[in-house]
């Protein structure tokens, strides 16, 4: 892949380095660390929809939903109690991700993933076990503290490891993971769904297998060099970076992260840090991207795929399945923004991204509402029309997955300065987890009440974050993770909130007689 036009256009550095197999099979092991994520996505709509599953955690559902020919199509899901089976999770998450936060900062990123491994691993039994609501519920925030810790360091280990001129393609490894996941778990789901009485079992136990892989990998990583000399191991650093990048001149990329550490040193309080002004844009990014990530709608589908397909009139069987389709297009589209991440730029993917998911989901609703109405009894749907329902709905998955999906992780892990990144990528973390939380729990209440007007709730928050990016976010395509100081301060907006001191450390000074900074 070529370097990327902005960097080497002297005003800014071009580090030497190849990517070397050492760093692509390295952040291949780490990337799976979005398997856990992703597998559970997946595997606990499924299983909502699994009669023997119902029968015995949630038996009011159950009654529900064999009485689906009496009752408003849109409602035979909601109740709390099984909400609360799935959001469980990301409230856990939510609050193991500030922990991560201290344990990546000084004991490393791999140790963060362990911790990660051996949590999502323990979840896993429990739920495989489970006899009563109780233990459903203590799994599941097993499970959530697993990915609190995957979530925080992995995205951080794969931008610092990568060569900038790859690194949103490296990154976003993590992402495609996480949808090779969800696919794995849906194709899972449609199979033991045959078994009766106890497929669930195998389902929610076959999370063991993802997180053995992370726990694993983890083991036999090397921790990244920004990590190590963060942790005063300059020398092992050096030669790591060397090893890493390929080449054995690598004095100008360590002494800037050696700077940049020392900087970081400096900071007390990341967390209290964060509130300055020369971070606000960092801040907004940290707690906007993800915000909008999970207000885009996606979660509806991934969640509840299963659910979603069986409420607008599909089978057991079928929903199943059509929730393996759309797990297949996530995937797929997943790959088309590791081609072209470092090649179209991170803007770019976005604003599409956000126009195809804007349309489709006004097409979803306009079908839905012509067929289900407010009392949401279709009667038979004619098989054409859910076959456009599904093409749609995949193509909204394709939107998202090459979009919001992979750069809602990628941006927000390479824009933070060493002295607040793991602080802030906590941040980052715990906002998405809240989001996730609160549109899991209330999902299938809003379903009800709102009906097919659920699309166009999301449709109206992917116009705001369409026109916020547009306006707001610097691209940062081909820009080395330790010189993104100066898109703020080339940004119409941002750079009213950062000084030219603020980014001094080796990189930028005045121009004379007052003129605009330069990059040097």
């Amino acid at each position: 892949m070529p370097a990327v036009v902005g960097i080497g256009q002297g005003t800014g550095r071009e580090y030497p380095g190849n990517l070397t197999p050492f760093v692509l099979v390295t952040c291949i092991v780490a990337a799976m660390g979005g398997l856990i994520f992703g597998y559970d996505i997946g595997i606990s709509g499924g299983v909502t929809t699994m009669p023997s599953f119902l029968k015995k955690f949630f038996p009011s559902v159950y009654r529900k939903q064999q009485e689906h020919s009496k009752i408003n199509q849109y409602c035979q899901y909601d109740s709390e109690t099984l909400t609360l089976f799935t959001s469980s999770l990301y409230l856990a998450a939510l609050m193991s991700s500030l922990v991560a936060s201290t344990v990546t900062r000084k004991f490393g990123r791999k140790l963060s993933m362990l911790f990660g491994g051996v949590l999502f691993f323990s979840g896993a039994i429990i739920n495989g076990l489970a006899k009563a609501v109780w233990m459903l519920i203590l799994g599941r925030i097993l499970l959530g503290f697993g990915i609190g810790f995957a979530n925080q360091s992995v995205p951080l280990y794969l931008s610092e490891m990568a060569p900038y001129r790859y690194r949103g393609a490296l990154n976003i490894g993590f992402q495609l993971s996480i949808t090779v996941g969800i696919l794995v778990a849906n194709v899972l789901n449609y199979f033991f769904a045959k078994i009766k009485g106890w497929g669930w079992r195998l389902s929610l136990g076959g999370a063991m297998v993802p997180a053995l892989i992370i726990t694993v990998g983890s083991l036999v990583l090397s921790d990244t060099p920004n990590s190590m000399i963060e942790r005063g191991q300059r020398e092992e650093a050096r030669e790591r970076l060397r090893k890493v990048r390929g080449v054995h001149d690598v004095d100008e990329e360590f002494d800037d992260l050696v700077k940049a550490s020392e900087e970081s040193k400096k900071v007390e309080h990341p967390w209290r840090n964060l509130l300055q002004r020369k971070y606000r844009p960092h801040l907004t990014m940290a707690v906007l991207i993800p915000f909008f990530q999970q207000l885009t709608g996606i979660n509806v589908i991934m969640f509840y795929a299963p659910v979603l397909f069986n409420t607008i009139g599909f089978g057991n069987d079928a929903s199943l399945m059509s929730a393996v389709i759309t797990g297949i297009v996530n995937v797929v589209s997943t790959l088309v923004s590791i081609y072209g991440v470092d090649k179209w730029g991170r803007r770019s993917l976005f604003l599409e991204g956000g126009t195809q998911m804007l349309i489709c989901q006004a097409v979803v609703a306009a079908c839905i509402g012509a067929k289900f109405g407010i009392d949401g009894n279709p009667g038979e749907l004619p098989k054409w029309y859910a076959i456009v329902v599904v093409l749609f709905i995949c193509i909204y998955v394709a939107g998202f997955a090459w979009s919001w999906g992979p750069l809602g992780w990628l941006v927000p892990s390479e824009i933070f300065p060493l002295e607040i990144r793991s602080a802030a990528q906590s941040i980052n973390v715990s906002v998405n987890m809240i989001f996730t939380f609160a549109v899991a729990q209330v999902f299938l209440n809003m379903l009800c009440h709102l009906k097919f007007g659920l699309f166009l709730f999301f449709a109206f928050f992917v116009v705001v974050m369409t026109i916020f990016v547009y306006y707001f976010l610097p691209e940062t395509k081909g820009i080395p993770i330790e010189e993104m100081g100066r898109v703020w301060k080339s940004h119409w907006y941002w750079s009213r909130f950062v000084e030219v001191e603020d980014y001094a450390n080796g990189r930028l000074e005045m121009g004379k007689g007052g003129q605009a900074p330069k990059i040097v």
